[in-house]
């Protein structure tokens, strides 16, 4: 016998742009909104009857008109306010998944001073978060960011690993380690001002990775982790994922010159990958 088994359908890349005015400066959110609906939907598969249906268009409106609506300001707080409507007027679903990518934009300084209401486009870091609300009212809420690229150039080495045939890294007690680090982090509060807890646990990782002497990209990664726990109560686990982006020694003696150091090729591929999940224990 074939059966139905899990299945959910939504609208994805909704492109939202907010500007909230105020006579001290406007603020700039850019998002791009994912809707995922699970529920009674097995008409619609078995038999083509798409009464219980919720058109993925109508899904698209719902992201602008609620935003209109909205006073939030954080991403987690729009997604649970989206997914309460829709629990809301459709009764056949059980659950409502809003998943949030949030483009960096920073305010434009003039004459030392921020301006009210010009701003530029960050870095290539993604903000992200995924709400999963149930009928129920079990909540499930992972934030994190993605493709946030930093560098040490000092207090950095890779030492000690296996050696073979096959060999032919050398050893270095002083490398350039740069990595774009994904992140995402599971809340067990699902009431914060997500917003400073998203910058502290960040700040938090990004304090350790100065300032640890880096041994391996596992230990630094280890170490991120670790710290972000330490300093937020509400998050439970953080998975990290740092490829190692290879900056390589470029050999100068067939110029006369020596390289102390200084002069590297920057290259993504291939490159090392290097993931984790560091939890609290049970």
């Amino acid at each position: 016998m074939i059966e139905l088994a899990e299945n959910r359908y939504g609208k994805s890349r909704v492109r939202l742009m907010k500007v909230t005015r105020s006579p001290k400066g406007n603020e700039l959110r850019e998002w791009t909104v994912q809707v995922l609906l699970t529920g009674d939907f097995d008409s619609a598969h078995y038999e083509g009857d798409n009464s219980k249906i919720l058109p993925t268009d109508t899904m698209k409106n719902t992201v602008y008109s609620v935003a209109r609506n909205s006073s939030a300001t954080s991403m987690e707080d729009y997604a649970k306010e989206l997914a309460d409507f829709l629990l809301g007027r459709n009764p056949q679903v059980s659950t409502v998944l809003v998943a949030i990518e949030s483009t960096m934009w920073k305010r434009l300084t003039i004459d030392g001073k921020p301006h009210p209401t010009s701003f530029m486009r960050g870095s290539g870091e993604v903000q992200t978060t995924a709400v999963s609300r149930e009928r129920s009212g079990s909540t499930r809420i992972h934030s994190g960011f993605r493709n946030l690229v930093v560098m040490k150039t000092s207090d950095s080495g890779f030492e000690g690993y296996i050696k073979d045939e096959l060999t032919t890294l050398k050893e270095t007690s002083d490398r350039l380690f740069c990595t774009a680090v994904t992140a995402d982090w599971r809340y067990t509060n699902t009431a914060l001002d997500f917003d400073a807890t998203r910058k502290a646990l960040r700040e938090a990782m990004l304090k350790t990775f100065a300032h640890h002497k880096s041994k391996s990209v596992q230990e630094t990664l280890y170490e991120m982790g670790k710290s972000a726990l330490e300093h937020i109560a509400d998050v439970d686990q953080v998975d990290l994922i740092m490829p190692n982006k290879h900056c390589l020694l470029v050999d100068l003696s067939r110029f006369g010159q020596d390289n102390p150091n200084e002069i590297f090729v920057p290259t993504d591929e291939p490159a090392g990958h290097i993931e984790a999940r560091v939890r609290r224990k049970a």
